[in-house]
């Protein structure tokens, strides 16, 4: 096309045709051409390129996908099923487990406390009816009775303290421990030393008595640790109670 015919295109319309032709796409173009403040060809080339398309100043936003509501119910479908999990397998446990695994341990010391108080009243009371055949066989006089007797609290006189100040230091299960071995070979060793003489009877009554001595304070420093203060009054009834026991069956059994 020469440029002759590219003026003559673009050359401002008449009345009678702009208003015949004021709908029409090409004479909106040519307006727009004809009052545009760029020179022919720049204005020219740049509807050309950029001809089929749209310019926007549009800023970007950067958005995450949303999750969907069909993942929301599958992820607390699995919380729930992971808990239900988790209580099943505690009822298996439960369930599994046996009665002195879920007994409390605190009772078990409670309970082991009170053991060894029986036993420790039942060995100190069975010289009370050994004493009589003794006294005949031996020939004792009154006034030995009583010393046989009371040789026994010379050594229990001796270590209440001194069991109260091991317990704190060394613990109060060892100094129980120690006690209930140590009166139990005095226990045995009695009729031998007997036979041996009276001073070596009166020695081992008072190592008996040295035993049982540290009994009471080693169960106080162990109830004090191990049972809370809403069940110590429960729990000490229960050990004493055993004192009590002890003397009963030791009584009877002797």
């Amino acid at each position: 096309m020469s440029s002759r015919a590219l003026l003559f295109s673009f050359s401002p319309p008449s009345p009678s045709s702009s208003s015949s032709s004021s709908s029409s796409p090409q004479s909106r173009t040519r307006t727009l051409f004809n009052h545009s403040p760029y020179p022919f060809p720049l204005h020219l080339l740049c509807h050309r390129r950029g001809r089929g398309k749209v310019w926007a100043d549009v800023k970007s936003e950067k958005h995450g996908p949303e999750a969907s509501s069909k993942y929301q119910d599958l992820a607390v479908h699995k919380k729930v099923v992971s808990g239900l999990d988790s209580v099943d397998v505690e009822e298996e446990v439960t369930e599994s487990s046996s009665w002195w695994e879920v007994f409390p341990k605190r009772w078990v010391i409670v309970i082991l406390c009170f053991s060894a108080f029986l036993l420790c009243n039942m060995d100190r009371v069975n010289m009370s009816i050994a004493i009589l055949p003794m006294s005949a066989e031996y020939n004792w006089n009154p006034t030995t009775v009583g010393l046989v007797q009371s040789s026994f609290f010379w050594g229990y006189l001796l270590t209440q303290i001194a069991g109260g100040i091991w317990s704190d230091t060394v613990g109060g299960k060892q100094v129980l421990a120690f006690g209930v071995i140590w009166w139990s070979v005095a226990t045995i060793l009695t009729p031998v030393a007997a036979k041996l003489g009276l001073p070596f009877l009166l020695v081992a009554r008072a190592f008996m008595g040295i035993g049982e001595g540290v009994a009471m304070p080693a169960m106080n420093n162990i109830l004090s640790k191990w049972v809370p203060v809403a069940e110590r009054s429960r729990s000490l009834a229960l050990v004493y109670s055993g004192m009590y026991l002890g003397s009963v069956t030791g009584l009877a059994f002797s």
